[in-house]
């Protein structure tokens, strides 16, 4: 089974020295922006308020807390390229991952999580140390600052990485049942409510708390230009957090959208990446077992239409298993090969096989041709039925007109192959006969019997094609036109005699 060409797929083909490192970068840089938006939030929390509270962290700490956030943006991008290495080296190689390998690179979003975390953790205990001398006063801002900050970064980085991470995902759960190791729709859903709704509401409503009993922020201040500042930054930085988070969930799906149109239009052999692990995973994952249960299910249809037919096949998938069949009027040609025993004594058996093979490809092509079905192969011979199990309107001219091409196009095969051609018409039994776990749709009547004495007599005749009365009779009168009348015999088995006609030319 193949799989289509997605972006995924694509850059994990193009798994190089080069793509690790720009996997690396990429990977850094994401680290090092969710760092920086969260520093952004923060700052528009903090710097508004200069001059307006008891102690006033902005205006001591600001050059500190520049340079902490200079080195945070570095230590964060270090430490996640650091931390993505290990994964990288394998799959830059396009090397199959380990078990441990594989659990590693599940686990790089929570590790990406503690690194922003922790850094946002260490820039707060840098602070409180040089500021040890505030007191509470000092000790608020840096904790509010910290939790924010961390809690943005981690989110933030959350969406930022993912994109960066799908190759290595798809690469390290192939074949894989997923697990949900990272944040799933649900939880998505409530990280962007987070970011964009709860956190600069609930800073918001920190300041009035604040400011109304007088902690940390003066109770004659105006909070118009903190509220403001707040504001516009949930409203600037909420665009592209909902984007991100918007399309982690829409990009996947659209895949497997798409997908599933391609499957619609007879592409069974589409599959999609499985880089998500979440329930978008058990998805892409899911998607891929139906197509592959729909592509085994075609692959058993189609060897089954082989054995049998196309049309049988199709019969027997929409009847189910039964052993009912009907009375039709139905036309039949039974071809046999002769001295097939000589064939085995003069060749080797794979050369028999071949001989075999182009004898009957020939057979089966001008069947099709004239929307007739091979019932079944017996050995060095074949039982062609026209009229069952579909109707046909004429069901003996189009087994005298195969049969005449059949004369053309078999003597090409001459002198390896010598054949003998019998068609016969008349109402047989057309169903399925055997037992309920074994059975096989056939022809069962006086016609089928009467083709197959003629193919017999056909093997010493001069054209090698015979047909009986009940087939010309039934034919159209431009198909009469072709055949004369030779002889009249009783054909083995029989009581009466059967009028035996031949082609009047070749063709």
């Amino acid at each position: 089974m193949t799989t289509p060409a997605s972006a995924t797929e694509k850059a994990t083909e193009k798994a190089g020295p080069k793509s690790g490192r720009r996997l690396l970068l990429q990977y850094g840089s994401d680290l090092a922006l969710a760092y920086i938006f969260a520093a952004i939030d923060t700052v528009a929390i903090l710097v508004p308020l200069r001059g307006h509270t008891y102690t006033d962290f902005a205006e001591k700490n600001m050059a500190g807390v520049l340079v902490l956030m200079a080195l945070g943006v570095c230590f964060v991008a270090v430490a996640g390229a650091m931390s993505l290495a290990p994964t990288v080296r394998w799959f830059a190689v396009g090397a199959e991952p380990t078990a441990q390998q594989r659990d590693v690179a599940t686990k790089l979003a929570g590790r990406q999580s503690a690194i922003l975390a922790g850094a946002w953790a260490a820039s707060g205990v840098i602070l409180v140390l040089f500021n040890r001398s505030g007191g509470a006063a000092m000790f608020v801002p840096v904790v509010l600052g910290v939790v924010l900050g961390g809690a943005a970064a981690a989110g933030t980085g959350l969406l930022l990485a993912q994109h960066t991470l799908r190759p290595i995902m798809f690469a390290a759960t192939r074949g894989a049942e997923p697990r949900l190791t990272v944040p799933g729709v649900f939880s998505r859903l409530v990280l962007l409510w987070f970011l964009c709704s709860a956190f600069p509401i609930g800073v918001i409503a920190g300041f009035v708390v604040l400011r109304s009993y007088g902690w940390f922020i003066e109770k004659n201040v105006s909070l118009d230009t903190p509220v403001l500042v707040v504001s516009l930054a949930a409203l600037v930085l909420g665009l592209p957090t909902m984007i991100l988070t918007s399309r982690s969930i829409a990009d996947p799906i659209s895949e497997v959208v798409d997908a599933m149109a391609k499957v619609e239009h007879g592409h069974i052999d589409t599959l999609v990446g499985v880089y998500e692990r979440s329930q978008i995973g058990r998805l892409q994952t899911g998607f891929n077992k139906m197509v592959a249960g729909l592509a085994e299910r075609e692959r058993l249809r189609d060897l089954f239409g082989r054995h049998v037919g196309a049309d049988v096949a199709q019969r027997a998938i929409e009847e189910g298993v039964s052993m009912s069949g009907e009375v039709v009027e139905a036309a039949v040609l039974f071809i046999d090969m002769l001295n097939s025993t000589r064939l085995t004594e003069n060749l080797a058996p794979q050369e028999v096989a071949q001989v075999l093979n182009d004898f009957f490809r020939i057979v089966v092509g001008a069947v099709d041709e004239h929307q007739g079905l091979i019932n079944k192969f017996q050995g060095d011979a074949a039982l062609a039925v026209f009229g069952a199990p579909l109707r046909s309107e004429d069901p003996a001219s189009a087994a005298l007109a195969t049969a005449r091409t059949l004369g053309t196009e078999l003597r090409r095969l001459l002198p390896v192959v010598d054949f003998g051609i019998g068609v016969s018409a008349g109402r047989v039994f057309a169903g399925n006969i055997g037992a309920e776990n074994r059975y096989e749709y056939t022809v069962i009547g006086d016609a089928v019997n009467e083709a197959a004495r003629l193919a017999d007599l056909a093997k010493t005749s001069e054209r090698r094609i015979l047909c009986s009365s009940a087939a010309l009779d039934r034919a159209t009168e431009e198909e009469r036109e072709r055949w004369a009348e030779s002889y009249s015999t009783v054909l083995r088995g029989r009581s009466e005699a059967t009028h035996v006609y031949s082609p009047v030319a070749a063709g």
